[in-house]
């Protein structure tokens, strides 16, 4: 079979596209035949050699996959050959691949009503946004959400699932494609965060009162003007972040506020159980849906990795084995 594979850390051209071995599921494990595989900022960094979590070299990039289970290993019960499936993870092989293995637990029923490539923009962009929402941030309805950069793939997750909690969403993006999709998700307001003074907005859509809750995908960026907008009692939920910055913490102070942070890779197996039992009554019954922006093959894996960080995020990037 084909893969991608990474023998040194650097740019996206380390990533070449060769002919390993098609691996065999063990005891508990599933071997998935790849049709759409999500590609996520965080293998950019790892990829670089950036990471604080690195893989032993040479290594397959990826986790969020979907394809149909091709063969399963003893004592699996939840997952027949044949069977329509998404992952949130790998087990010793990547996704960037036609086939990979997984632990049982990470694999997961895809809804008939969703495509492979929609299958593939699951994994990880929806574990963020239901970890950071209800699990780190404890969001509750009629709470106001600030979704600080929401046209990726965890930014309109993340619109999807306040809205069908109940919450009031401020979204921002940086163009008007960016903006009509985070509409179509769910906000209820949207603001362009390239225009100078938009967050200035912010008050007159909250009374003067401010936001409960700010969710950050670029937080090297804005979160010393996230601590500007939250309400008494409100926090932001550091989602993404790509540098350092300096903040006043008075401003945390004087709100009683809050500053949360989150990597998926703290998140335990019970955690990604409950999760994504609530996430698939979310897509069976049509609350949820996966955007998906961008299609490319396999062997353009460098490409994707170039544009998964570029401005203008419009839905998930997937790759195409």
């Amino acid at each position: 079979m084909k893969a991608i594979v990474v023998r040194e850390w650097g740019p996206p051209e380390v990533m070449t596209l060769e002919e390993v071995p098609t691996p065999a599921p063990g005891p508990k494990q599933v071997l998935v035949r790849v049709k759409a595989v999500g590609v996520n900022p965080v293998e950019t960094y790892v990829r670089a050699g950036t990471y604080v979590r690195q893989p032993n070299l040479p290594y397959t990039p990826g986790s969020d996959l979907a394809g149909v289970a091709a063969a399963v290993g003893a004592d699996v019960r939840s997952v027949e050959a044949g069977d329509r499936v998404y992952t949130h993870g790998t087990v010793g092989t990547g996704a960037y691949a036609e086939a990979t293995l997984c632990d049982e637990a990470q694999v997961h029923p895809l809804p008939a009503r969703l495509s492979f490539q929609q299958g593939a923009a699951i994994g990880t962009p929806y574990s963020t946004a239901w970890r950071a929402l209800f699990l780190r941030a404890r969001a509750q309805p009629a709470e106001t959400v600030l979704v600080h950069g929401a046209s990726g793939g965890v930014g309109t997750a993340v619109v999807q699932l306040a809205r069908a909690h109940g919450m009031r969403i401020i979204a921002t993006a940086g163009t008007e494609r960016g903006l009509q999709l985070v509409r179509e998700q769910g906000a209820h307001d949207v603001l362009n965060h390239r225009e100078p003074d938009y967050l200035t907005r912010v008050a007159a859509l909250t009374g003067g009162r401010g936001v409960d809750l700010v969710v950050e995908m670029l937080a090297n960026v804005n979160l010393d003007r996230d601590l500007d907008l939250l309400a008494l009692h409100g926090r932001v939920m550091v989602v993404g972040n790509r540098g350092r910055i300096e903040i006043d913490p008075r401003k945390i102070m004087s709100k009683d506020g809050a500053v949360l942070a989150m990597t998926m890779f703290n998140a335990t197996a019970e955690e990604y159980r409950v999760m994504h039992a609530a996430l698939a009554a979310g897509f069976e019954s049509g609350t949820l849906t996966p955007v998906v922006g961008r299609e490319l093959p396999l062997v353009d894996a460098p490409r994707a990795h170039v544009a998964v960080l570029e401005p203008g995020a419009y839905g998930k990037i997937v790759l195409l084995p």
